[in-house]
């Protein structure tokens, strides 16, 4: 009785007056940054253009004004970083709160039981490949089926990083969150010192490295977006109709047992569910780091930790934040955007850590 009582908050939610204000709120403030993203950037194309070209497109009788390269600019560069911004960051946004839900840590981030890890040795495999093994036609400009093999190569070790990691942490049939968290950090260190070796083989590559690990949307055209957009969209789709597990799991395991949750597969299936997602996106764009641990944690703040809210809330906000981050990158000449979120995300990290020690200290 006592565990049906805790959780008819959490089960419940909030009102639908309430749901629409807010999710249509973050709808609002993502349509107003992909707006703003696609109208700003280092090249002259600037935001009256960028929209008389995107109606003219449409079949409006606007009269062009703009110059003939405007175009491919905007639609062959611009516009791609743009969803792929809004793709990756939403999908950061929303494995990030699994993981903390699932961890219940708020400092859990997407990558922390190494899919980052996996899909960074994937990635530089690929790239440094002709170099450690000329006869090796899969460098970072080799693509097949449109799509580049560090891409591909990305995802598989994102993913194989973490079935590896799953396999070594089940114990006597099943595996606690401690030991997967622990084990994915072992793993992640393990595989970390993979990609290192090969930065010292990296020779002509390097540039090319360091650029992907620093997490950049510079390279993504529509043949990388049409292949990540299922994956990203699908599994975080599913990840938000889990929102009733999240919210029962956060009540522990004794009360989510008795409430008819069966944990093992539950909790397996948000794993899985959250690594596809970020395997996908860290395929796409690289090794962006903080999205998936500010914004959560940002929203769980301001909403509280009903995750009917609390898991859209972070894809949007996901979205805008690294949509917004890769228009400062460009504006500034094309510096990485991993390089921005980190200069947002690493003093709001510090800030947690000082309010944790602070709650923990506090009489």
């Amino acid at each position: 009785m006592r565990a049906s009582v805790a959780a008819r908050p959490l089960v419940g939610g909030p009102s639908l007056a309430r749901s629409t204000l807010v999710i249509g709120g973050g709808v609002v403030v993502l349509l107003i940054s992909m707006v703003a993203a696609i109208g700003l950037g280092s090249a002259d194309v600037g935001l009256g253009e960028a929209l008389g070209i995107i109606g003219h497109r449409l079949g409006l009788p606007i009269h062009e004004t703009w110059s003939s390269t405007a175009p491919t600019i905007l639609f062959e560069v611009r516009v791609p970083r743009v969803l792929a911004g809004a793709l990756v960051g939403a999908g950061l946004g929303c494995a990030g709160v699994v993981f903390q839900a699932l961890l219940r840590n708020p400092m859990a981030d997407p990558y922390v039981i190494g899919s980052a890890a996996g899909a960074s040795l994937g990635a530089v495999l690929a790239i440094t490949a002709p170099i450690l093994l000329p006869a090796l036609a899969v460098g970072a400009g080799t693509a097949w089926l449109g799509i580049g093999l560090a891409q591909v190569f990305a995802f598989i070790g994102g993913l194989g990083a973490v079935t590896v990691v799953l396999v070594i942490a089940r114990q006597g049939g099943r595996s606690s969150m401690v030991n997967l968290l622990l084990t994915g950090y072992a793993v992640s260190s393990l595989l970390a010192a993979g990609v290192a070796l090969l930065l010292v083989s990296a020779g002509r590559a390097l540039a090319s490295v360091v650029g992907w690990l620093l997490g950049s949307l510079g390279g993504v055209g529509y043949p990388e977006l049409a292949l990540a957009t299922p994956l990203v969209l699908g599994g975080s789709v599913l990840l938000l109709l889990r929102w009733r597990t999240l919210n029962l799991l956060l009540l522990g395991d004794e009360a989510a047992a008795g409430l008819g949750i069966d944990l093992v597969p539950a909790r397996r299936t948000l794993v899985l569910l959250a690594t596809l997602v970020t395997s996908a996106a860290v395929a796409l764009a690289g090794t962006i780091g903080f999205v998936g641990l500010v914004v959560p944690h940002v929203v769980r703040l301001a909403l509280g930790p009903d995750h009917r809210l609390l898991l859209p809330l972070s894809c949007l906000g996901g979205a805008s934040l690294l949509v917004l981050a890769d228009m400062v990158a460009r504006v500034l000449g094309g510096v990485p955007v991993g390089v921005i979120t980190a200069l947002v995300g690493a003093p709001f990290f510090l800030w947690l850590l000082h309010r944790a020690a602070g709650a923990t200290t506090a009489p």
